[in-house]
């Protein structure tokens, strides 16, 4: 028969110390960051509501403030880990821990590709005086993608953090 361990089971166990899950997690903080890059969502969806509408400047604000937004998660991402590893939380401390870096750090990587669309979309927005949701390099996809993107958030945040 196999069981579960406890929940109070170590992360890793050395001799100078031993690592619990609830003394490294920062639920409150993560859940900020969190909500930051939910809210993100809506300026997208506001940009989106703004192009269909023809009001340049209002989509080219709500393009800024979505990636103004997704970078202050990723600020949080990288502060969040900065702290774990000076409480001993490393990639190498255990198979938990490479996965939760692994799992956390790549969706990371994908919010920082889309803050990079989301700038790219706005100078371009800047220099051609406005964009098309017919052509070029389109809104809609970028908001297809960063929906994705918080949609893979809540799933990694609940399994990883709350579970």
């Amino acid at each position: 028969m196999i069981r579960r361990p406890p929940r109070s089971t170590p992360l890793y166990s050395s001799a100078a110390s031993d690592v619990y899950k609830r003394q490294v997690y920062d639920i409150p903080f993560t859940s900020v960051s969190s909500f930051v890059l939910l809210m993100s969502s809506l300026t997208m969806v506001l940009a989106h509501n703004a192009l269909e509408n023809e009001d340049q400047e209002k989509t080219r604000v709500w393009l800024l403030a979505t990636a103004m937004l997704g970078s202050v998660f990723l600020a949080g991402q990288i502060y969040e880990f900065t702290e774990f590893y000076h409480k001993g939380f490393e990639l190498s401390t255990n198979i938990f821990s490479s996965t939760f870096y692994v799992l956390t750090g790549f969706h990371g990587l994908h919010v920082f590709i889309g803050v990079v669309f989301l700038i790219g979309l706005w100078i371009i927005g800047q220099r051609q005086k406005g964009l098309s949701l017919d052509s070029g390099f389109n809104l809609e996809f970028i908001a297809l993608y960063w929906h994705f993107v918080d949609i893979v958030w809540i799933v990694l945040f609940t399994v990883v953090y709350l579970i």
